[in-house]
């Protein structure tokens, strides 16, 4: 029998922008935390994302916005 390992998470404010967003990343927007679900490539590098509320947001490719992102430790 394998002995319990803990796998630790780490989160972190990250800067995304349309290139770097990814799913699960949690964007604040008007106070209130959003979680991306999915996102959609449109034309001119830019992506509309599919918040876990079923809000949309479309992000340019000039948009910066500063997201949570969890990354796992192995």
């Amino acid at each position: 029998m394998r002995r319990w390992a803990p796998s630790g998470a780490l989160a972190a404010n990250v800067e995304i922008t349309s290139a770097s967003v990814q799913r699960g990343d949690v964007i604040q927007i008007g106070g209130q935390p959003c979680r991306v679900a999915d996102l959609f490539q449109l034309p001119g590098e830019a992506k509309r994302l599919l918040f876990e509320s079923g809000e949309l947001l479309t992000m340019h490719s000039r948009t910066r916005l500063v997201a949570l992102r969890v990354l796992r430790r192995r």
